[in-house]
């Protein structure tokens, strides 16, 4: 017994440390630390040349609570009336993106021959984009001001709202509920959402004030426990437990949120990263190499229909053509959502694991360098339109979400 605890403390702390110098690397390097903890996670996997053995329960506890805290924080960047709103303006861009980007996924899944659960799961990795990995690029290229970013953000925003229903849908699949089942799932979270709104819109400062506290410490437990409760329920009700943990975020506002939200930042950061390892834990190395090329293949089909999007969706709100080059090129990036959408697939469609973290270890990279050259090589090669009548505005866009990627803490998905 002693042995075994002495192995996992041993082991536990390696991996932290590690993380801890990943992520520097990545910050010195200026890129998002996901595609490193992907790669540090299928070293040490199964197949991997050097496998953890008595961590790997904690790990995958601690990837579940991973999970649970990038939503729960995504939703804390949200008040009610701003999803109501940018849904509102933004449906129509949403659809846009969904069409393009998900079909993708789902007509690829059923080439290979994988069904149609899987051909659902691999359209939401290949439909949502990277709030973490976007938010980052928009802070270290100065474009938190311009013109377009309003219109980027709003997508990403329709995307968010999209997973309540999206994750559910799946989560029924996975469970291989009937028909029934399905739609009972899907009304009961469609229920859920628009019930948490109502009271969000209605009554948040009700809900606030009864979870605020001027202590610390107290208000860390109760925001926590309540999350993990609320994610629990929502997980024996099939309507997915991450989504549980948006829909508390969202029903809090004000100093509780942002309280709330600057006491579990690091706790988020910590156990994301330790989700990002345990997916890569979870892939084996070797079976990578054979879906390299159908994740080469659907990148670059993806990276044309994200850059579609964001240059409708920019054109739709009015920016001139060098910012919605701009808009299309900063949506490329997927990461931890894609990830977390795979992550629930693999125990029933275990194929889409290799090909999930291949497709996002290369969009991950391929992500900031869009952002930064799509809207010069099309000035170049297709217009010559002067691209200063986009830039900034100089308020910062309202409804921009803190950053979902660990070690970040880049403003703004």
């Amino acid at each position: 017994m002693h042995d075994t605890t002495t192995e996992l403390l041993i082991e536990l702390g390696a991996i932290i440390l590690g993380l801890g110098i990943l992520g520097r690397l990545a910050g010195r390097i200026g890129f998002s630390p996901i595609p490193l903890y992907l790669l540090a996670g299928l070293a040490f996997g199964k197949g991997g040349f050097l496998p953890l053995n008595a961590s790997e329960e904690f790990v995958a506890t601690g990837a579940e609570i991973g999970v649970i805290l990038l939503l729960l924080l995504l939703g804390l960047e949200y008040s009610a009336s701003e999803l109501v709103t940018n849904l509102k303006k933004q449906y129509p861009s949403g659809i846009v993106d969904f069409v393009l980007n998900a079909l993708p996924g789902f007509v690829c899944a059923l080439i290979l021959g994988w069904g149609l659960v899987a051909a659902v799961a691999l359209a939401g990795v290949t439909w949502i984009s990277s709030s973490g990995v976007i938010a980052k690029v928009l802070g270290d290229l100065g474009r938190l001001g311009n013109r377009e970013t309003p219109v980027i953000l709003g997508v990403l925003v329709i995307e968010d709202l999209a997973m309540a229903i999206y994750l559910p849908i799946l989560t029924a699949l996975l469970a291989g509920l009937s028909l029934g089942g399905a739609s009972l799932t899907l009304v009961i979270s469609l229920g859920t959402v628009g019930l948490v709104l109502y009271l969000a819109l209605r009554h948040g400062r009700l809900i606030s004030r009864a979870v605020s506290s001027d202590n610390p410490e107290m208000l860390l437990l109760v925001v926590l426990g309540l999350t993990v409760l609320v994610a629990g329920v929502a997980a024996e009700l099939q309507v997915s437990a991450a989504v549980g943990a948006f829909l508390v975020g969202i029903a809090l506002s004000g100093e509780v949120a942002e309280g709330a939200h600057n006491l579990l930042a690091p706790l988020r950061d910590l156990f994301a990263a330790v989700f990002f390892v345990f997916f890569g834990l979870s892939t084996n190395p070797a079976d990578i190499p054979p879906v390299f090329l159908t994740a080469l293949l659907l990148a670059v089909v993806t990276v044309l229909t994200k850059i579609a999007t964001g240059w409708y969706a920019a054109r739709r709100a009015g920016v001139q053509r060098a910012g919605r080059w701009r808009a299309g090129g900063t949506l490329v990036a997927r990461g931890e959502f894609s990830i977390v959408i795979a992550g629930l697939a693999v125990g029933t469609a275990p194929e889409i694991g290799p090909l999930a973290t291949a497709y996002v270890l290369i969009l991950v990279i391929l992500g900031p360098l869009t952002a930064r050259w799509t809207e010069p090589l099309a000035r170049r090669f297709l217009y010559r339109e002067d691209a200063a009548k986009d830039r900034p505005v100089p308020a910062e866009p309202p409804g921009a979400r803190a950053v979902d990627n660990p070690g970040s803490t880049a403003p703004a998905n």
